[in-house]
Formats: structure tokens, C-alpha cells, sequence
């Protein structure tokens, strides 16, 4: 995949998390707020402030996510996003931080 490539595809996908979570905030079934930054999404759960981080990393072609449960890295194998280290899949593991983070159980799913 060449950085342009990534870069596109990377961009699609932070999109999509931001409004996804603009949505269940417009529900009312969770209390979040999110900025971007460049390359950078940060999602604050409101009634804790606690915050999770999604970003990407263009030199490894990468999505990283910071969350209270740790950091994880994303490398795009096929249309997924697949943790490196073990296999789980970018959606999977952000509707858990969310959850857990948010007090409320989402399931957050990748566009398309």
C-alpha cells in the first residue's frame, strides 16, 4: 500500500469513528465528545473525562489507539484493521475501551 493509500484509508476510518460517536451522543446513548487534530481523534467520555486517543502513523501504516486498557497498534490486512500483537480486530477493540471507559455497552462496526 503505498502512503497515499493509507493515508485515504486511514482518514475514512477516523471519519467514521467520529461519526459514529456523534450519532449515539445525538441518541443520547452515551456522552461523548470528539476532536480532531490532524491525524489525531480524541474521544472524551464526558461523564468521567476520561479520554481514548486514535491515531495514525504513516511511516509504520498504522492505527494506534491509547485507552485506559493499554495502546494498541493496527496494521490494515484486507478491509480490517488487525492488532499486531494479537490479532483482534481495530472495531472490536474500540467498542470494549469505549464501553468500559463509557459506563455504557456499544458496539461500534467499520464502515460499509
Amino acid at each position: 500500500m503505498t502512503e497515499s493509500e493509507f493515508l485515504k484509508q486511514a482518514e475514512a476510518t477516523l471519519n467514521h469513528i467520529e461519526a459514529v460517536l456523534e450519532e449515539l451522543a445525538e441518541q443520547d446513548v452515551l456522552d461523548v465528545e470528539c476532536a480532531r487534530s490532524g491525524n489525531v481523534l480524541e474521544i472524551e467520555l464526558v461523564d468521567n473525562g476520561s479520554k481514548i486517543i486514535v491515531n495514525s502513523q504513516a511511516p509504520m501504516q498504522e492505527l494506534w489507539l491509547a485507552a485506559r486498557s493499554g495502546g494498541f497498534h493496527f496494521k490494515q490486512q484486507g478491509s480490517d484493521w488487525i492488532n499486531t500483537r494479537d490479532g483482534s480486530e481495530f472495531f472490536a477493540v474500540l467498542s470494549q475501551a469505549v464501553s468500559e471507559q463509557g459506563g455504557v455497552q456499544v458496539q461500534l462496526r467499520k464502515q460499509g
